[in-house]
């Protein structure tokens, strides 16, 4: 009986590994839309059809990278870099500052600029307004696994 509640166990362990298949995410900056243009969302809501999400580890990938990032920052007092107040992007990211995917960081900078940047590992996540984490798979497998072991336990 040990030996097929491990073979269960291994295969509930195994279903909840995903592939290694890099991840795809979208690319853009406010400050290269030319005049008029809000392709990257910084003022509208982001429109995924005037935008095509890249594979990380392609050559159009301006930073290859294992997940995406979307980064806003926001001026009360009037301009960004580019004369704008508000400026977005997003890109592909090889590394996250605090090191957690599926979290935003945000904070404001000594001149008054508030910033945020949102980690996020499927594909084409920075593409949504806010971002947020999928749990439900490891929830599934959680309870699955609480469930087979009080019920069958190893001895």
């Amino acid at each position: 009986m040990a030996a097929y509640n491990l073979i269960i166990l291994s295969v509930l362990i195994f279903c909840s590994i995903t592939g290694t298949k890099a991840v795809r995410c979208y690319q853009c900056s406010s400050d290269t839309d030319t005049d008029g243009e809000d392709l990257c969302g910084a003022y509208h809501k982001f429109d995924k059809t005037k935008n095509i999400a890249i594979d990380c580890n392609d050559e159009d990938s301006h930073m290859p990278g294992t997940f995406c990032v979307k980064e806003v920052r926001q001026s009360p007092r009037g301009f960004v870099w580019d004369g704008r107040w508000r400026q977005v992007i997003r890109r592909c990211a090889s590394v996250a500052s605090t090191g957690v995917t599926g979290v935003c960081n945000w904070g404001v900078y000594e001149n008054g600029v508030y910033w945020e940047e949102c980690y996020c590992s499927d594909d084409s996540c920075n593409g949504a307004t806010t971002i947020s984490s999928n749990l439900v798979l490891p929830a599934l497998l959680f309870v699955l696994t609480s469930l087979f072991l009080g019920t069958y336990g190893f001895k």
